[in-house]
């Protein structure tokens, strides 16, 4: 099995100049880094890290494999820019839509709507994060575990605000709810297990509500 080493590549493109320093990006069209990654998100998400080779993801970017080298240093570099650019597309998705938000508690359902929108779009494809980790299970990918922690963290911080009781306890219930509709949601090729893992949400955070209030 391959291990993921960034070496001189930390999962950002290091510049998209060509031999000799000269640059080679269009104003007609994206950088060859960008096309790189863009592609590779695509193909990523519909078909697989391992299914998808390199040579694919050139032809389809249109990019020769000195760009590779020069933008990601591997494949496996470019796998971990993909990864980084999915949790930070979502964490600024999540970011956008709870902004005309002021109560806590929808915040964190939103993390269920954000789903509910989603999934059909995505062809039921499921949790891109537990996808990742699935296919490299001795490797840690870091940023799925950013993203995870980030998510974490999210709903203590919402939890606490919302004046839940013990609120890492029911932070870990509410994400383990969370993957477990992504899951459901894929298996059974429906938003339904979503649907219902956001009630469920809504349950154990209204269970912990230290006023007693009742959670929409």
């Amino acid at each position: 099995m391959r291990t993921f080493v960034e070496s001189e590549s930390t999962g950002t493109p290091k510049g998209t100049a060509g031999p000799k320093g000269k640059a080679e990006r269009s104003p007609s069209k994206p950088s060859p880094a960008t096309r790189l990654l863009d592609t590779a998100s695509t193909l990523f998400a519909e078909h697989g890290i391992r299914a998808v080779g390199i040579d694919r993801i050139l032809a389809e970017a249109g990019v020769a494999r000195a760009s590779l080298y020069s933008s990601y240093g591997s494949k496996d570099a470019l796998v971990l820019a993909y990864l980084d650019d999915l949790d930070q597309r979502d964490r600024q998705r999540w970011h956008a839509a709870v902004e005309p938000l002021d109560d806590p508690i929808a915040k964190i359902l939103t993390f269920f709507d954000l789903a509910l929108q989603s999934a059909p779009k995505k062809n039921f494809r499921g949790c891109q994060y537990a996808n990742a980790a699935t296919e490299f299970p001795q490797e840690p990918l870091e940023p799925v575990l950013a993203h995870r922690e980030w998510l974490n963290s999210t709903l203590v911080e919402l939890l606490d605000l919302a004046g839940v009781s013990e609120p890492e306890a029911v932070a870990r219930r509410v994400q383990l709810i969370y993957d477990g509709a992504l899951s459901g949601s894929k298996f059974e090729h429906s938003v339904e297990p979503i649907r219902f893992g956001r009630e469920m949400a809504r349950d154990v955070i209204g269970s912990h509500l230290e006023s007693g209030a009742v959670v929409e």
